[in-house]
Order: structure tokens, then sequence, then C-alpha cells
């Protein structure tokens, strides 16, 4: 497995060499598309950072590292912390950018929906069996939530799956708040699907940060041109396709509720 200095490549992301990179055109509809989705994560990596000596961002770009040094046992390791940190609330989008630079687009993508799925499947069930005087307090005031458990006991599957391609709620949080709701297990782990698209979006970008770090090296490939023409192609296809389904299935959900 090719290395990565996790945290080398997040402190540069506005060196010289992104910089080179901000400058093409394309860059205005990622930053669009990532300030629009990132908006779900963000709330609760700030919840989660409240005090100096606790920092999970800190935190998880060092269990990267680690991970990136394991080899082969890197993505069995890599999914089992995504578990974790969902669980904790911590924020996934470093976890998720993290690992399109360890292990790619591709392998990156499946090992975050394997990690994610089983992580919000874990916090359903606490929230169902174990926490659900808290859970229930949390979400009490939340007028979107009460819509969502009104809406859920018609159609579960349905609702699960448009929260997760159109998120409304805190991922975290909603993890554990269906618990409390009518839906069923088999329906909530199903709709997790949903996770899909804005999964690849931000690995596929995460991916883009780890062949960004090599520009200059003796890594680089020997036709760069022509790569990150495919790559940039590939990012417009990729963020294009994710903002076209996270507004229609918010336009559904918000017919549904």
């Amino acid at each position: 497995m090719t290395k990565h200095p996790i945290n080398q490549i997040f402190k540069t992301i506005d060196a010289r060499n992104l910089q080179k990179f901000f400058n093409l055109s394309v860059l205005t509809l990622l930053i669009l598309a990532t300030a629009f989705s990132l908006n779900t994560d963000s709330a609760f990596a700030q919840e989660s950072a409240n005090s100096n000596s606790f920092n999970p961002q800190a935190i998880l770009r060092e269990a990267l590292e680690w991970i990136d040094s394991l080899g082969a046992v890197g993505a069995i390791a890599f999914i089992a912390l995504y578990i974790i940190a969902t669980v904790a609330f911590f924020p996934g989008s470093i976890l998720t950018l993290g690992a399109g630079v360890i292990f790619g687009a591709v392998l990156g993508s499946l090992y975050v929906f394997i990690g994610a799925t089983l992580g919000a499947t874990a916090a359903f069930l606490v929230g169902r069996y174990l926490a659900r005087g808290w859970v229930a307090g949390k979400i009490a005031d939340n007028k979107k939530f009460a819509a969502i458990d009104q809406a859920v006991g018609k159609e579960g599957l349905k609702i699960v799956l448009l929260t997760r391609l159109s998120p409304i709620f805190p991922f975290n949080l909603l993890n554990y708040a269906f618990g409390i709701t009518g839906v069923s297990l088999q329906d909530y782990f199903i709709g997790s699907l949903g996770m899909i698209p804005g999964t690849i979006m931000y690995v596929y970008i995460g991916s883009l940060a780890s062949n960004l770090a090599m520009i200059g090296t003796e890594a680089q490939p020997t036709n760069p041109t022509l790569q990150w023409a495919i790559r940039i192609l590939g990012l417009i296809a990729t963020v294009a396709v994710t903002v076209y389904v996270t507004r229609i299935a918010r336009k559904a959900l918000e017919e549904e509720l």
C-alpha cells in the first residue's frame, strides 16, 4: 500500500500545489457542492470539540496515519474505526476524506459505506434499546424530527432513504433518533443505501487531495495533464450527480413531511 502522510496532506491543502488546483474553474462547483453537503457533519464536529484538551479531528487524523501503516489489515481497522466514530458522535467527514487518501476512490468508498452502515445500525440499536430516554430528550423540541417521526410510521424505508440522500438532520444524531421511531431494523438498514452518492463524492475529493500531494515529486504520473483532465471530469460528474440526486430527494422529502 502506498504511504500517504495524512497530516501533511491536510495541513498543506492550502499550499502551493493545491493553490494551482484551486485556480481551475471547476473548483467553484466543488466548493459550492461541498459546502452544501457538509452542513450535516459540521454542527456535530463543533459540538464534539468542546475543550482545548480534546480534539476529535486530531485524534482521527492520527488514527488514519496508524491505519495507513498497517498494510493489508488497514481496511479492517478503518471500518472498525468508522463504526466507533459514528457511535461516538465523531465527525465522519475527516474519515471519509481520509479513506480517499489512503485507499483511493473505489476501495475507499466501499470501506466508508460498510463502516458508516454498520456504525449507523449500531447507533440505531443503542437508541432503541439502551439510550431511548436520552435520545428522546435530545430531539424533543425538534420540529423536523417530529415530522419525520410521523412520516416514518407510514413509509419507513422511503423516509430513511430520503433522509440519507438529503440530510436535513445531523447524521450521527439521526442514527440514534430513528431508533425510537417505529421504523423496522430491516427498512433502516436498507435505507442506508442512500448514503452512497455523498460517500462517493467525499472519498473522491480525498483521493484527489492525495494525488495533488504528489505533484512535483518522483511519484508524479508520467502524463499528469491527461490524468488530471480525467480526474477533473470525474469530479465534475460525481458532484453534479450528487447535487442533482440530493435536490430531488430533498424535494420529495419536503412533500412527504
